[in-house]
């Protein structure tokens, strides 16, 4: 590893030829399967299970073609997905000994406001924000505390989920989706509209969302922002008529959709995913709106702060998130969708190209205060 080209990084030499068996296999962190000496590969960055069994090899940017990682980094991480995300950063620290990544987590919200009012006293030590929302990205980049990208980086991502001043770029994407159950359902009873739900017979009584979850909340406000107040709130109490079950997460409420307990769910793609690669036989499928806001797709997004002075490692460290072998931990790790072209979402999911998401700022997102209060003045928070 470090700087000998003839034994490090070997991540797509001859994997199309590798079986799914072998990717499976170890880890290839030093130390981590008793041997110091292997070399991190591509089997490393891919998950495991029955969903990701089969995949072809990711195409696009190798890491072996991008610059060394080498020298110090502070990165402030948003939650959500921190968890698993610190699972890649070490993967980059065992393939790069000479990277030194320290890593600041809060929730994203909370992040932003920090970093705006280090940036505003010219105190900002960091160098890299990766919330897991575009909303809170927006609030910094609003602030004047972001260095615009290289188009070498945002190119590699489509518009709709990069800032046109380059002073961000998604990494990975989450649909909003409606998981229902195959025993009860059929594809035609869900509509392919979300203004539809609560007029559609089948599905009263019979669904359940998590509306205390920040995902739901995302989705409540972009239907604010595209159809107004009053349309949203109407949509709200109408499908509180319908007596929709309450759970506490996104996750809970897909794994009701394949234990029977309901028959559909408002929730993002992924928790249907994570609930099938566990359980194969699940009568679970995912079903699709169109161009409303129940057919949103936020992103993570990475962007370098201010003043950083070390914005080519910055800007290096976004480039190698966005390379394939870090795609393939987003699709198939995390189970969100990859940000560019030649790596495949997981399982069975339409691409991101075929998804017809809402025409939307998603940086404006970040507005929640009023999508709460109509949220408490109805009486769902």
């Amino acid at each position: 590893m470090g700087g000998d080209e003839t034994t490090r990084r070997r991540f797509l030499t001859g994997v199309g030829a590798t079986t799914t068996a072998g990717l499976a296999g170890c880890t290839g962190i030093p130390g981590l399967n008793g041997d110091d000496d292997e070399a991190v590969t591509l089997s490393d960055f891919r998950g495991s299970g029955p969903l990701v069994a089969g995949r072809p090899a990711p195409e696009g940017t190798s890491i072996e073609a991008l610059p060394d990682l080498s020298g110090s980094l502070t990165l402030y991480l948003g939650g959500g997905e921190s968890g698993l995300y610190r699972r890649l950063f070490d993967l980059l620290r065992a393939e790069y000994p000479e990277f030194s990544l320290s890593v600041s987590s809060n929730d994203s919200a909370t992040l932003a406001q920090q970093i705006v009012n280090e940036h505003e006293a010219g105190a900002l030590t960091g160098d890299v924000f990766l919330p897991v929302d575009a909303g809170s990205m927006g609030v910094v980049a609003d602030a004047g505390a972001t260095t615009p990208l290289s188009t070498a980086v945002t190119d590699l991502v489509p518009e709709t989920f990069r800032s046109p001043d380059r002073s961000w770029v998604g990494i990975e994407g989450r649909a909003r989706a409606i998981p229902y159950n195959t025993d009860q359902l059929s594809d035609t009873d869900i509509p392919d509209s979300v203004a539809a739900f609560p007029d559609t017979t089948p599905l009263h009584g019979a669904m359940g969302w998590a509306p205390t979850y920040g995902a739901f909340q995302d989705f409540i406000t972009a239907m604010r922002l595209l159809r107004g107040r009053e349309a949203t709130k109407n949509w709200v109490t109408a499908m509180m008529d319908t007596q929709v079950a309450r759970y506490p997460n996104e996750f809970f409420a897909a794994q009701a959709v394949a234990d029977g307990a309901i028959d559909a769910a408002f929730t993002n793609h992924y928790y249907a995913l994570r609930v099938q690669n566990a359980n194969p036989d699940a009568p679970l499928e995912l079903a699709f709106t169109q161009g409303d806001a129940g057919a949103l797709v936020n992103v993570s997004t990475a962007g370098v702060l201010a003043n950083s002075g070390v914005e080519p490692l910055a800007t290096n460290f976004i480039h190698h998130l966005l390379s394939a072998e870090a795609q393939e931990f987003f699709a198939t790790v995390t189970n969100g969708y990859p940000m560019i072209d030649g790596v495949t979402p997981l399982g069975d999911l339409p691409p991101l190209a075929d998804l017809q998401p809402p025409d939307i700022d998603l940086t404006r997102l970040a507005n929640l205060t009023p999508t709460l209060d109509l949220l408490r003045e109805v009486g769902l928070l």
